[in-house]
């Protein structure tokens, strides 16, 4: 008989973010697959729970795969959890997920903290259709080619950026899709320096042009 695969949510900046049922397989569980394992022994240690752990990120997931499906099929529990918020949105969880649905073994999804979710809610965008685009692309010449893709859909969109590309993204969203247009940035979300920036694409450009810096 087939372990399970539990996804599991960890806060994204709140510990207490985190749900008793969430703790609580991450206390039964053989093995833990993580993102980040000194993130993760922090979550693990504040709630004094066993730390058997490995990694699983974007450079070694196809690697871990195999080996993880071994021990499922051997009847094992493992938890899989990112640094912080849902599981598989943007990282490597996905292709777990596929081979562990592949393989019938069965398949727990815990509900819980997502970044994509709350920066959403507290932006004040329209939130009755939105579509997530996960990371855009990184160079000009794609991230324009994607935005543009995106301007005849009548939804709010979502997507992750680096703090050291905002500045020229939120440039290249004004030329595509003029000053007038609704923006905000969610950043530091549930976190000491939480900040929602929201105005027109140019009010928000304004705001951040003149800052030394823009983290998280």
């Amino acid at each position: 008989m087939s372990g399970t695969l539990y996804v599991v949510p960890t806060p994204i900046g709140n510990l207490e973010d985190i749900t008793l049922r969430a703790l609580r397989i991450l206390k039964e569980c053989d093995l833990i697959a993580c993102e980040d394992t000194r993130q993760s022994l922090k979550l693990l240690s504040y709630f004094k729970l066993p730390k058997h752990l490995i990694s699983f990120y974007s450079y070694n997931g196809q690697h871990r795969i195999k080996g993880l499906i071994d021990k499922l099929l051997n009847g094992k529990k493992i938890a899989l959890i990112s640094d912080a918020g849902t599981p598989a949105i943007s990282d490597p969880g996905y292709s777990l997920i596929k081979e562990v649905i592949s393989k019938n073994i069965n398949l727990e999804v815990l509900p819980g903290s997502s970044a994509v979710v709350t920066a959403l809610v507290g932006s004040g965008l329209p939130t009755a259709g939105f579509i997530f685009c996960g990371f855009l692309k990184r160079k000009s010449s794609k991230i324009r080619k994607e935005l543009v893709g995106l301007t005849n859909l009548e939804k709010t969109i979502i997507f992750y950026e680096s703090p050291y590309r905002i500045l020229k993204t939120i440039e290249m969203c004004l030329d595509i899709f003029g000053q007038d247009a609704q923006i905000c940035l969610a950043r530091g979300m549930i976190k000491k320096f939480e900040e929602f920036i929201r105005g027109t694409i140019k009010e928000v450009l304004e705001s951040i042009e003149n800052r030394k810096s823009l983290l998280g």
